[in-house]
């Protein structure tokens, strides 16, 4: 990969620039029914809540594995998170209210919770191995 593609890849604010925009428009189309200020404002609410999302969820989760050991370190932190988005996301589209929370949160709250088990094995495998060698 290029240098100058490699530094875009790994920056955070590519990632929450990305988020953001990406599950916005997933928002947007999950209540194009409700009409458009309201799939607007769903829209800024999923992308706001997404970019944040993605700011906070790796450090989380690496922060949470490295305090546990052995399999509570692949399945304590993904499931806080999970347990956690899943009520920010519901609660703050009612407070917003959105018209179709369930259809809104559905992809967001997907690709979060399969981000979170995933590099949480991957920390957790990634000490073991490092322990080994």
């Amino acid at each position: 990969m290029p240098t100058s593609l490699a530094t875009l890849a790994r920056s955070s604010v590519v990632h929450v620039a990305f988020a953001f925009l990406a599950m916005g428009a997933w928002a947007v189309f999950a209540n194009r029914s409700a009409g458009l200020s309201h799939a607007l404002i769903a829209g800024l609410v999923q992308g706001t809540l997404s970019g944040g999302i993605t700011l906070g969820l790796k450090r989380f989760l690496e922060a949470a594995s490295a305090r546990l050991t052995g399999v509570r370190a692949v399945i304590v932190p993904p499931t806080i998170s999970c347990a956690v988005i899943l009520a920010i996301l519901v609660g703050a589209h009612i407070l917003a209210g959105t018209r179709n929370v369930l259809a809104t949160i559905s992809l967001p709250y997907a690709v979060s919770s399969t981000y979170a088990w995933i590099y949480s094995w991957a920390v957790a495998r990634s000490r073991t191995a490092g322990a080994i060698a």
